[in-house]
């Protein structure tokens, strides 16, 4: 996998150290080997929260769907200067990874779309990766393998099922885009949401509810 403005990583948590080994502890002093007890500044905290954001843009850099997890940019003003400067690093090249702004981005392009997933600088790639992948499935079977500006502004409430099923206030929940379309497949007439745009199914359900209230 070739990467964009590729750059040494850094794995460890800052301020920790790299062996996490105390100093005097090799030879002499006749001090017992034993577990070592870590400063509690020194410990890495446990997250679940591994994607920062998903966003869609369209072949001007223009946004047309964006969710994000925390609040490392918590404007709309920043949020929308932050996927400027990144589609300005992507939208020429044929990489799928990036590095910007202290952040780990991969990407991908269909037609006149473009799909982000960003996590944080000592995330695992492939795990982005996984979810970037199950997104484009998911929105091309939903949109039966049309992935195009018009098509997803139509479907957009069905793109935001989508995302919501796989990513969860940052944390992944599904990477299995049969899964994915299965949990937001609602069904008209038994007929699954690859052969229904979400627009036309909720139209349904709102026109079935006003008669019902009629009667």
């Amino acid at each position: 996998m070739q990467k964009a403005g590729a750059r040494p990583r850094q794995h460890d948590h800052p301020g920790g150290t790299a062996g996490g080994r105390g100093g005097g502890g090799g030879c002499g002093g006749g001090v017992p080997a034993g577990p070592m007890e870590i400063p509690a500044g020194l410990m890495l905290e446990p997250s679940l929260y591994t994607v920062k954001a998903i966003f869609i843009l369209d072949s001007f850099g223009q946004r047309l769907l964006a969710k994000y997890y925390d609040d490392t940019f918590p404007s709309i003003k920043e949020q929308k200067n932050f996927e400027r400067n990144v589609f300005n690093k992507t939208y020429k090249t044929d990489s799928e990874i990036a590095f910007l702004e202290g952040l780990t981005v991969v990407y991908k392009s269909s037609i006149d779309l473009f799909f982000y997933v960003v996590g944080s600088p000592h995330e695992n790639e492939l795990m982005l990766m996984s979810v970037l992948t199950c997104l484009f499935e998911s929105l091309n079977h939903m949109l039966r393998k049309n992935v195009e500006k018009r098509t997803l502004v139509e479907n957009m409430d069905g793109a935001f099922l989508v995302v919501d099923e796989i990513v969860d206030g940052g944390v992944i929940l599904e990477s299995d885009p049969q899964q994915v379309i299965q949990k937001v497949n609602f069904r008209v007439d038994d007929s699954p949401l690859s052969e229904h745009s979400v627009s036309q199914v909720l139209h349904s359900a709102k026109e079935q509810i006003k008669w019902s209230l009629l009667k």
